[in-house]
């Protein structure tokens, strides 16, 4: 449609614009059907002050259509979409933002033998992993864990107390012994823990403590929980047993490290 015209524009009240911010700047003209149709679709352009700005302007552009008999299906829509984006980004950040900094502990899971659960199980496997991440997730949230990833079979953890990490994660070995799987099959979970300094980065983190989390993990055995001396030495007169697994060197680490296996009781 054609510009309006810097004198017309001029002539026209506030009331003819659905949004004037604070410095009297005059947006959306909603005059007559056309410019109604036209601040319609431009509407998700306009950079407003606030939320409350939006959707007092988002009100009066409604009217305005109804007065004119304009259906703004596709307004509504959009507007529909846009505000489950916001709700997802501020969920996403409100996540982010309740994730520990400092001294942290980082605890990995990874499912062993998953490419033969896969074959074994076919479409199934999908459920099974569906319910294996409820089960850690469940036992996360006992322990006061957040959960930071989940990529394929492997899930990523964080929490401020070291105990309550390792707890969690005897927790799992134990809710697994006792867990009965489609098909017969046997399903068991290497768990990596470390205790260290990791850098938040947006929703995550990043750092030397989340690659030696990843190693430890990668190390372990299915049923094994595998923790590094750190770890030991935070959860020190917990009650917490451990063995000692010798100095082993982590791939892409600079040097060995000594490694311990949480003693649990399974039966």
């Amino acid at each position: 449609m054609p510009k309006l015209e810097a004198n017309k524009r001029a002539r026209l009240p506030d009331s003819a614009f659905a949004y004037v911010d604070s410095k009297g700047n005059r947006r959306l003209p909603i005059n007559d059907a056309a410019h109604v149709k036209n601040a319609l679709a431009r509407f998700n352009q306009v950079a407003f002050e606030s939320e409350v700005a939006r959707e007092k302007a988002r009100k009066r552009l409604l009217n305005a259509a109804k007065k004119y008999g304009i259906v703004p299906v596709g307004f509504i829509t959009g507007q529909l979409q846009s505000e489950r984006e916001f709700g997802a980004d501020h969920a996403r950040k409100a996540e982010a933002e309740a994730l520990p900094t400092g001294t942290v502990t980082l605890m990995m899971t990874d499912i062993e033998g998953s490419t033969n659960l896969v074959h074994d199980l076919g479409d199934a496997y999908g459920e099974l992993l569906d319910d294996i991440r409820g089960l850690v997730r469940g036992t996360l949230s006992s322990g006061r864990g957040h959960e930071v990833d989940v990529r394929a079979d492997e899930v990523f953890a964080v929490f401020e107390d070291a105990v309550g990490a390792v707890e969690a994660a005897m927790g799992i070995q134990r809710a697994l012994k006792v867990k009965s799987w489609p098909g017969g099959v046997e399903v068991r979970i290497r768990i990596g823990v470390h205790h260290g300094r990791p850098t938040r980065r947006g929703s995550g983190y990043i750092g030397i403590a989340v690659h030696t989390t990843a190693r430890l993990c990668a190390v372990a055995r299915g049923g094994q929980i595998v923790t590094s001396a750190e770890v030991r030495d935070a959860v020190r007169g917990s009650g917490i047993k451990f063995r000692s697994l010798g100095v082993v060197s982590l791939p892409g680490l600079p040097e060995p490290r000594p490694l311990y296996q949480v003693q649990i009781n399974l039966a």
